[in-house]
């Protein structure tokens, strides 16, 4: 791996009793797209206005390429951050929006505008200077502001929730835009977020937080189809959490385990399993028709329930229904399995 954009050593913030972040230790890469994924109250804005300088941790050091700016004021940093508000000047254009910094530091008007130029063809709204933010969408709002923060130049650039004032649609165009921009500035970036399609669909890297701790650090895939605890399976996408007398009828062991709905497969009662593979039989409970796919929900038998989803490659509602109140046999192949820690 390259350098180290970013460590955390033991890091903790406290909020009177409340623990906010709670020793964590955490390396982010130089030039990696890094996204912080949890719940509200997880901790992971306070890591990112930490990296900052809004905020200072209570224990532990936080360095920036290898330099300790735990209590450096912000403007020692160099870092800039992206709000979901996007905090424009209402009263300035586009361009001087964009400029703001550089002529803060000093520097020429026509180097402002060279600067201000490559950076709206950057963010793709050549020809937007003139106009003020009042006259721009959401996404060009949004634009302007990763443009304003890349212009200077940081280190690291900081997303607190950039995307969550966007609908839809305009949200994962965005994902997509952002990711290449990303990788054409090659700068790192910090993510927070608490959606896990934007984290899956554009990091690296993800931290999954959870009451001020990180649960597990890994890339999307490993996140998504090896989740280490508990948390992390049900956080990150839908995952069927089994444990107990239930798993022991499976696997043969009490051991709690995570499986993915998409990775069950419905048989016939009849059907047999192959040696890399369990199985277990129960009712179809519930049938969910959603166009591109079906939910099921299967009781087993002897207890417990499974949610099984399944592509209508070749169903249609009317097949998919029909299956609602029948016995069935689920197989899924054991490699599928996450064996959970917590």
């Amino acid at each position: 791996m390259g350098e180290s954009a970013i460590l955390f050593k033991n890091v903790s913030r406290h909020f009177g009793e409340v623990k906010a972040v709670d020793d964590v230790t955490l390396e982010i890469h130089d030039g990696e797209f890094f996204s912080m994924l949890g719940p509200s109250g997880s901790g992971k804005t306070t890591c990112l206005r930490m990296i900052a300088g809004f905020d200072r941790p209570t224990l532990g050091q936080i360095f920036l390429y290898g330099q300790d700016v735990s209590n450096l004021p912000p403007y020692d940093r160099s870092v800039n951050t992206v709000f979901q508000d996007y905090a424009l000047f209402p009263h300035m254009t586009v361009g001087e929006n964009i400029a703001y910094g550089l002529m803060i530091k000093g520097l020429a008007k026509d180097q402002r505008k060279k600067q201000v130029d490559e950076m709206l063809d950057l963010v793709r709204l050549t020809g937007f200077a003139d106009r003020k933010p009042s006259q721009l969408s959401g996404g060009q709002r949004q634009r302007v502001a990763l443009a304003r923060a890349l212009v200077n130049h940081p280190k690291v650039l900081l997303l607190d929730e950039p995307l969550g004032a966007l609908d839809l649609k305009l949200r994962q165009q965005m994902q997509v835009e952002l990711k290449a921009i990303q990788q054409r500035v090659g700068i790192t970036f910090i993510f927070v977020t608490h959606d896990q399609e934007e984290a899956l669909t554009m990091s690296d890297r993800i931290a999954v937080f959870n009451l001020g701790k990180i649960e597990q650090v890994g890339s999307p895939a490993d996140i998504y189809e090896h989740p280490q605890t508990s948390f992390v399976a049900g956080f990150v996408g839908v995952s069927n959490l089994i444990g107990g007398e239930v798993a022991k009828r499976i696997t043969g062991a009490e051991d709690k385990f995570s499986i993915r709905p998409e990775k069950i497969h419905l048989s016939s009662m009849d059907a047999k399993a192959d040696a890399d593979m369990y199985s277990a039989t129960g009712k179809v409970r519930d049938v969910v028709y959603l166009g591109l796919y079906t939910r099921y929900l299967v009781e087993l038998d002897g207890g417990g329930d499974l949610v099984v989803v399944e592509q209508n490659l070749k169903s249609t509602s009317m097949d998919v229904m029909k299956s609602k109140g029948q016995q069935t046999r689920l197989m899924w192949k054991k490699e599928h399995i996450s064996k959970l820690g917590g």
